[in-house]
């Protein structure tokens, strides 16, 4: 599949986004634990999230899906069956590691396998801790790379400091941690997202949040079965969002959004780039806040990311260089080398993209530094397999003279089945729907760390 985009006219339009691919994993997944049915709605029903519904279903657990984005799980109270043959994760790595953690503390063998890019992709941040609490567990590739090869046991609770800020890390300690004896904590150098211990909170698991950033499960619990709906994804929304805020009167809303804190960076970037955003939380009854962000456009200016910011804004940092190259002055991304090992190496690829449309970027060892602004032109681009590349310079091609192509662009379906289709409302005037402006809370620009 190709992409072709062109420039857009201007951006007057509401909009909601499919659900958040990092809570449909999790609540699947906790849901498969439970006691009894659980009905979730707003599920992502994406490639990479159907690989965690699949892998379950191979483990023994009853998962229907009445329409794409409703699952009706029959939670099995923590007893999983052996499959029978190798699980195959495809391009999820989100998958793969929770599942590690989940297989951890059944006894019998699993083998995870995924395609060409996930066995390109580092797991020894959750295998040395997966041993630690008493799993076996084998990488089979070089470096410590899939496929996984992993037989469980009776494992013992562990206070965890882990190098990295990590939620997929995190998510995968915690599930284990449910079949552990005693306490597992995991503390990491930077707050990642909280979706899985809220989610955990939600289907009554006892965990306990520290001070700093650690956060604790008690093993020996099952979760209890409840309805759970999830909100619209900020990380797909975050495509948009940029496309509007770089517009100067452009003017976006976006309903059903997921607006956890650990998510919201995003908005505070934006501010400091020069867009004007508000938001405004309209539920918190299941634990994770949703509500309306509104982004009205302007002459945007260049900005420094790094830091604690940088885990909480991965996903975005792809279509967040797209910005900076749209501002006037240097934006500069640093301590994102976790980009280097995601389904591409992310640095790479933008930097190579960017001066494929006439941007002057400099490649550093852990991040970008994006000169501003440029006059893009159309090109034909490869997405090196990455979902985010793909849709990120995608929003590049509605601000370039110009055709761009985006070539094999089926990889949007990992994380936003749909995407083309809302690609093209936005560069049809006539498919465009106006919008009604929200009264919420003015987004305070994100401070820059010295």
């Amino acid at each position: 599949m190709e992409l072709r985009v062109k420039r857009a006219p201007r951006i007057e339009a509401e909009i909601t986004v499919p659900g958040d691919k990092s809570i449909s994993h999790r609540a699947a997944i906790i849901a498969a634990l439970s006691n009894g049915v659980c009905v979730l709605r707003g599920f992502l029903p994406s490639d990479d999230c159907m690989r965690t519904v699949n892998a379950l279903r191979a483990l023994g657990i009853h998962i229907e899906q009445p329409e794409p984005d409703m699952l009706l799980v029959h939670g099995k109270k923590r007893v999983l069956t052996p499959p029978e043959q190798e699980i195959d994760c495809g391009g999820s790595a989100t998958t793969m590691r929770l599942l590690a953690g989940l297989l951890s503390g059944q006894t019998f063998e699993t083998r995870l396998v995924g395609n060409a890019a996930l066995t390109q992709r580092p797991m020894a941040r959750v295998i040395e801790p997966l041993r630690k609490m008493g799993a076996d567990i084998v990488a089979e590739g070089p470096e410590q790379t899939p496929p996984l090869r992993i037989r469980g046991g009776a494992l013992r609770g562990i206070n965890y400091r882990s190098p990295i800020a990590s939620a997929q890390v995190k998510s995968a300690i915690l599930l284990a941690g449910l079949f552990a004896k005693g306490k597992t904590t995991v503390d990491e150098p930077f707050a990642s997202r909280n979706h899985t211990e809220l989610m955990l909170n939600y289907f009554l698991i006892r965990t306990v949040k520290g001070e700093d950033d650690t956060v604790s499960v008690f093993g020996d619990q099952v979760p209890e079965s409840r309805d759970f709906m999830i909100p619209g994804d900020i990380s797909s929304a975050a495509f948009w969002l940029v496309a509007a805020a770089a517009q100067p009167g452009g003017h976006l809303l976006v309903r059903n959004i997921g607006l956890n804190d650990t998510r919201t960076a995003l908005l505070g970037v934006l501010v400091r780039m020069g867009a004007q955003v508000r938001e405004a939380v309209e539920d918190v009854d299941q634990v994770e806040p949703r509500g309306v962000v509104e982004v009205t456009g302007g002459p945007l200016k260049g900005t420094v990311i790094h830091g604690k910011e940088i885990p909480q804004l991965i996903d975005e940092l792809p279509v967040l260089a797209v910005a900076g190259a749209l501002a006037s002055g240097t934006t500069i991304i640093r301590h994102a080398q976790e980009l280097r090992v995601k389904e591409t190496d992310r640095i790479a690829a933008i930097a190579h993209n960017l001066r494929g449309m006439g941007v002057q970027v400099i490649e550093l060892n852990d991040g970008l530094e994006i000169h501003g602004p440029a006059p893009l032109r159309g090109a034909k681009l490869a997405c090196f397999g990455d979902h985010r590349i793909a849709m990120a310079f995608a929003v590049a091609g509605l601000f370039a003279d110009g055709e761009t192509i985006i070539q094999d662009a089926e990889c949007v379906r990992d994380s936003y089945p749909g995407f083309e289709n809302d690609l093209e409302e936005f560069m049809s005037p006539r498919r465009v729907r106006s919008s009604t402006p929200v009264i919420g809370t003015l987004v305070p620009a994100a401070p820059v760390e010295e």
